[in-house]
């Protein structure tokens, strides 16, 4: 099975400098990431790639980044996804709960049949 990883999730192990200023649960977190990744079951979806990428002022460290992610394949996503992912919006915003595209698309993806 494989486990689909959220951009902050990434942020841990991609982006931080060093392991000294993470909490006992980030480093838990760190290290079930890494544990994953060489076990070959880390997901990931375009949208997730792209928040990843997004915002990297220095172009050598957005390529860094670029090239550090090549390894994972996008996950396929389906009409489908998409589908649940605006009714899971509109579900969570009628109860006034406000969330992210990527978060609900994240939930669908996740919900509807796991990534493959």
């Amino acid at each position: 099975m494989k486990i689909l990883v959220d951009t902050c999730v990434w942020s841990l192990l991609l982006r931080r400098k060093t392991s000294v200023a993470f909490g006992n649960e980030e480093q838990l977190l760190q290290n079930a990431l890494t544990d994953a990744i060489q076990d070959g079951r880390v997901a990931i979806i375009g949208p997730i790639r792209q928040e990843l990428l997004s915002g990297i002022k220095d172009p050598t460290q957005f390529e860094m980044l670029r090239r550090g992610l090549e390894p994972f394949d996008d996950e396929l996503l389906r009409t489908a996804d998409y589908e649940e992912a605006a009714r899971l919006f509109n579900l969570c915003r009628a109860r006034g709960v406000e969330c992210g595209a990527t978060d609900v698309l994240i939930c669908s993806i996740a919900g509807i049949n796991g990534p493959s």
